[in-house]
């Protein structure tokens, strides 16, 4: 019994069981067979052996067994708590470490969005300073077109002057109708206007273009302009957020780049281009206001010059002609003077059809612009129906006017033709002298000086 119960065959399946977890079975469990054991029996008085002591000693783990598993229990509670305490650690580290990332990935972007907006700032500078470099140079164009349509306008009553001086002249009778040298001078000045007035023409129109060309090209850098005012307000309003900020919120969606976006080098470039582009323009407008200047100031002093040297022709004929004048004063004053009358009265109409212009120009302009009314809104309401009517009554004015223009040119036309009814009494030369000096010379006296010719007036 002692070999049985206390030998190492016998205590070395229980042992295992103790220190180790039983392995995964894969044969289903089945009841071992009971084991069998021999009672001992009683030898003596004071002998422990026998039937009291049956089946309390078998099953029972020994005390060295009992402190492994104690211990193991122990060792296992140790290292438990110290893989949770270095978890711990490990996970207060890692939290300090990812606050810590994020606080400096934030602070990078914070100043990459700062230096963002000094980019924006210096190209939106430089945008508005050349809108405003484009736009005070246009102006100073439009000054120098206005000048070009003055000089234009100026130049119709020197023209206008040279033809009638010829037409007047045509009517010198014979001998007088020859060709002299005031006819000479006459026809220079009057191809020598004739050129000027296509180069002004030429000169307006490519201003013209030149200031169309101008807005375009502060329209391009407005709009970029306008583009970076944007920008820089959302690229502001971004530098500003913090973690306290109320307005934040979760956009997964937005963590992309746009197929449409550009890089730095493209957006630089393209202000870049409308900037370079721009001041090209702005060049090309400054070299144009010279060349407007210089010829401005050679045609007038051009028309000077030849109106200097018909007047001195003039003078040369006149003096000439003063040898053999003979007129008739009484008659000839009066049909002088209801002329100068009717001329005037028929630059009074003339002048009268264009006052009315300005007032037609506004109510068809007023009518346009309501046309565009949206809707309902497109109505006949009275002041459709009197701004139709004004336009039908200022129709009607100026036909009037120019009625009575007709007539009032028609009786001018009389007047020439009495007048030269009553020259023809007159001798040759007086005829000759009336039309070089009274008429041609008279009408040059109205030739625009130069400060008019050259646009200033």
């Amino acid at each position: 019994m002692a070999d049985s119960e206390g030998g190492p065959g016998a205590m070395a399946q229980p042992r295992v069981l103790l220190t180790k977890e039983p392995a995964p079975q894969t044969v289903p469990a089945s009841d071992l067979p009971m084991k069998v054991y021999e009672v001992g029996l009683n030898t003596g008085t004071d002998s422990s052996s026998g039937l009291a002591t049956v089946g309390f000693r078998t099953a029972k783990y020994l005390p060295a067994e009992w402190h492994l598993h104690n211990s193991e229990l122990y060792h296992k509670a140790f290292a438990g708590c110290e893989q949770a305490e270095h978890g711990r650690a490990e996970a207060k580290e890692l939290a300090e470490y990812a606050a810590a990332a994020a606080q400096r990935a934030q602070q990078d972007s914070t100043a990459a969005v700062s230096q963002r907006l000094q980019d924006i700032h210096f190209w939106k500078a430089e945008l508005q300073r050349e809108i405003q470099d484009l736009d005070a140079e246009t102006r100073l164009l439009a000054a120098q077109k206005l000048r070009l349509e003055r000089a234009l306008d100026a130049t119709e009553v020197p023209y206008a002057i040279a033809t009638d001086n010829l037409q007047c002249r045509e009517r010198r009778q014979a001998p007088d109708l020859v060709s002299d040298e005031v006819e000479r001078e006459l026809l220079k000045e009057a191809e020598l206007i004739r050129n000027i007035q296509e180069l002004l023409k030429r000169t307006l129109m490519q201003a013209s273009n030149q200031m169309r060309l101008n807005r375009d090209h502060k329209e391009f850098c407005e709009m970029d302009w306008s583009d970076k005012v944007e920008t820089y307000n959302i690229d502001d309003k971004c530098g500003k957020y913090s973690n306290q900020s109320t307005n934040i919120q979760f956009h997964p969606s937005s963590v992309k780049f746009e197929e449409s976006a550009s890089t730095p080098e493209t957006w630089a470039k393209f202000s870049h281009d409308n900037i370079y582009r721009a001041e090209r323009e702005k060049l090309a407008s400054i070299n144009l206001r010279a060349l407007i200047d210089n010829i401005l100031h050679d045609t007038s002093e051009d028309m000077r010059k030849q109106c200097a040297a018909v007047n001195e022709a003039f003078a040369k004929h006149c003096e000439e002609l003063d040898d053999t004048k003979h007129k008739l004063e009484h008659h000839l004053k009066k049909i002088l003077k209801e002329i100068g009358y009717q001329e005037a009265n028929i630059a009074a109409l003339k002048q009268a059809i264009k006052d009315k212009e300005a007032p037609m120009k506004v109510a068809q302009t007023r009518l346009y612009d309501r046309s565009f009314r949206p809707n309902l809104d497109l109505c006949r309401d009275e002041a459709q129906f009197r701004l139709i009517r004004e336009v039908e009554e200022l129709t009607e004015s100026i036909n009037s006017l120019k009625k009575k223009l007709l007539e009032s040119e028609q009786a001018l036309r009389n007047l020439e033709d009495t007048r030269m009814n009553l020259e023809k009494e007159i001798a040759v030369k007086t005829n000759s002298i009336f039309i070089d000096r009274q008429k041609c010379m008279a009408q040059r006296t109205r030739y625009p000086v130069v400060v008019k010719l050259a646009g200033y007036q």
